[in-house]
């Protein structure tokens, strides 16, 4: 996402999640595939709170704009209602049971019932002395309980419009309130760090909830009322156990305060939003999280270009196939349907279609435009490591970890064949450009060249001393490269069948290689964390690409005209794109990154050291270090264009992470978040 979360919903039936962000949208996405199904405009300021109605038709959202909107979910379309009563900002929203009312509280220290039929307020309940954070109704729909900045709970009778009880303990603003499903309690949650546990007909306390180390932000019941969660500017949820108050378990992913957090409608699942600009899933019985975002979650197994170069397609560990937009770096779709990792993928040479193997043992043909799959290709009973598409675009070869590599029909799905001769798992497959040969790399520590007509081996080479990861054919078929994990790349006369070249300076099993469509530079990655740039005619390494903060497990060229790209993808989840820029003197290569999908990642650009005031040297230092170098191109010194500045830039470094890496080698340095998995670096199959 690219903007801080503020609240969060589940529908009730579990098929839908909203989001409120602060650049004043909300985006509904379906719970089954986590695609954005809409994107509510419409509020001038952030939604600070957002809920479904009962029946899951409509969602409220409570904003700093001072207005309270409805959302009618139409098939098609969406309709909205503006309700305006309110003088300052809305903090919170909530449906009646029936969803016959709508109650909101805000900065105007007010809670006001609406009818969300005609939009006409009801009734104002006024009591407290500062703003009013949290409003909800009780399951039975007779009674309101708020929460507010005057360190205050309140109980309000719907029939009457009195206080019934004034709940007093807490020693800073409540920020969230909730019943529990049965009604005779409700839960409070506070900037004094704590959750309070309140018997309803009695007004006393008879749990305080202490664990977090800074202000408790929100608090909900699980379904059956057994349990509570909690989210906390310390940015952990944490879920408690209600009959005791101990703490069963301390969640933890988000880097930024977690403003809201909601239970699926079942149970199983909890969602939190928070200003790190994520929203994150977390299975409530293992604590385990992904997130909710344009990025891969886990680590990037494969990437491909597209044949025209338009496209980036990557595939992960969090079981999903992206495209990205190659010049912006933008998630355009996101292909779900493996059940486990997806390993490899491949576009046709066409460019319309995209093949991806995975964990599940299956091939996935998929419509580039569309993002439909087209066929589910079964029949291997491992893994799959690697995919190939024939030059003239009619085959499409899989190399599994079953140790065979079998050659399916792209346009029908069917089977056409099948390589077998390898003592042990297949990783690499590629065709020749011609078409006429089939290379298989192999755990064997083996490469096989195979006529792809008679599908007969003709050759085995002979040299790597461990498992080849990757093979790949020069442009004009006449030399071919393999990477290996025993750390050299090698590279392969197929006139004479002998090896030319063994490339060394990888310190652990390079994972990838790949030639330049000039041919006359190769690229490999590694689990050293480097990506390297050789010089095809001598063996030199041009460039080295250093920092990743993980294995970096695949890359791929760019097709252009205007120079070299290089795409990679990485252990920590990234895909991002360089351009090699070659230098004239001493045959050496300048690189640049051009732009990154990551976790946490900061970018500065276009930025001057000298045209800043207030930096210490150590902050100079750091900007440096991040490439902020000469003279802006454009000067902002209106004062009215509050544009980000260099102390809020270092200031957003450290928030982000302790991260700052205290060398600054020539190449460029990779911020992100650790890894969430730390990778063996022996063998591919040993990562996964």
């Amino acid at each position: 996402m690219d903007s801080p979360v503020m609240s969060c919903a589940f529908s009730p039936d579990g098929n839908s999640f909203a989001v409120g962000l602060e650049n004043c949208d909300i985006t509904v996405y379906s719970a089954s595939n986590w695609e954005i199904t809409h994107l509510l405009k419409g509020h001038s300021s952030a939604p600070l709170s957002v809920v479904y109605s009962p029946d899951g038709n409509t969602i409220c959202s409570g904003s700093s704009d001072k207005t309270v909107r409805l959302w009618i979910m139409m098939e098609s379309e969406v309709h909205q209602h503006i309700l305006t009563d309110h003088t300052d900002e809305v903090r919170c929203v909530a449906y009646s049971p029936l969803g016959s009312q709508v109650a909101s509280g805000g900065c105007d220290k007010t809670i006001r019932l609406w009818d969300p039929k005609t939009g006409d307020c009801c009734q104002i309940l006024s009591g407290h002395e500062g703003t009013v954070c949290g409003v909800v109704y009780s399951p039975h729909g007779d009674q309101i309980a708020s929460g507010s900045a005057d360190c205050r709970v309140r109980l309000w009778s719907i029939a009457t419009g009195e206080c019934s009880h004034i709940l007093v303990g807490h020693s800073d603003e409540v920020r969230g309130i909730i019943f529990s499903p049965q009604g005779d309690q409700v839960a409070s949650a506070s900037k004094d760090k704590t959750i309070r546990l309140w018997d309803v007909e009695a007004g006393s306390c008879h749990h305080i909830l202490e664990g977090h180390n800074s202000g408790v932000t929100s608090v909900v019941y699980s379904p059956k009322g057994t349990h509570v969660l909690s989210g906390s500017s310390d940015a952990t949820v944490r879920i408690w156990d209600v009959q005791s108050g101990n703490c069963r378990r301390k969640m933890t992913g988000h880097f930024w305060d977690v403003y809201c957090v909601a239970f699926s409608p079942k149970g199983g699942m909890a969602a939190s939003a928070s200003r790190d600009k994520s929203a994150r899933l977390w299975d409530v019985s293992a604590g385990g999280s992904r997130r909710i975002s344009s990025r891969h979650s886990q680590w990037v197994l494969d990437v491909r270009c597209s044949p025209k170069g338009n496209l980036i397609a990557s595939c992960s560990a969090d079981f999903t196939i992206r495209l990205w937009h190659v010049e912006t770096g933008e998630c355009l779709r996101t292909l779900h349907g493996h059940s486990d990792y997806a390993c490899s993928l491949e576009f046709s040479s066409q460019g319309d279609q995209i093949g991806s193997g995975g964990h599940d043992s299956t091939v996935r043909l998929w419509d580039v435009d569309t993002g439909t799959c087209q066929h589910v290709l079964t029949g291997h009973t491992d893994r799959i490591w690697s995919m190939a598409f024939s030059p003239r675009g009619d085959h499409v070869a899989s190399a599994s970890w079953d140790k065979t590599v079998r050659i399916w029909n792209r346009k029908t799905g069917e089977h056409c064949g099948t390589l077998n001769g390898h003592t042990d798992g297949v990783i690499g497959v590629m065709y020749s450009p011609d078409g006429s040969l089939i290379a298989t790399g192999s755990n064997d520590a083996t490469i096989k060249l195979w006529d792809s007509g008679t599908m007969a081996c003709i050759s085995t080479l002979i040299g790597h001393c461990e498992c080849v990861h990757d093979v790949a054919f020069s442009p004009r078929g006449g030399q071919l490269a393999s990477s290996s994990a025993d750390g050299t790349v090698r590279l392969w006369s197929m006139t004479t069948r002998e090896c030319q070249l063994i490339l060394t300076g990888h310190e652990h099993p390079v994972f990838c290689v790949a030639y330049s469509y000039k041919g006359d530079i190769l690229a490999s990655v590694s689990g050293d964390k480097t990506v390297r740039v050789w010089s095809v005619a001598s063996g030199q390494c041009r460039a080295v690409i250093k920092n990743f903060q993980g294995g970096v497990y695949s890359m791929g060229w760019i097709p252009s005209a205007d120079g070299y790209y290089l795409v990679t993808g990485c252990e920590d989840g990234s895909v991002l794109k360089w351009q090699v820029i070659e230098e004239e003197k001493e045959g050496q290569c300048r690189v640049k990154l051009c732009w990154g999908a990551t976790k946490g990642c900061l970018t500065v650009k276009g930025a001057s050291v000298q045209d800043v005031r207030g930096l210490t040297s150590l902050n100079k230092k750091l900007l440096k270090q991040r490439g902020v170098v000469g003279e802006p191109e454009n000067l902002f010194r209106e004062a009215g264009k509050k544009l980000i500045t260099m102390a809020s830039v270092v200031s957003r470094m450290r928030q982000v992470s302790e991260r700052v890496v205290a060398d600054s080698p020539s190449t460029t340095n990779i911020p992100h978040e650790q890894p969430q998995q730390q990778a063996s670096s022996r063998l591919k199959r040993q990562v996964l």
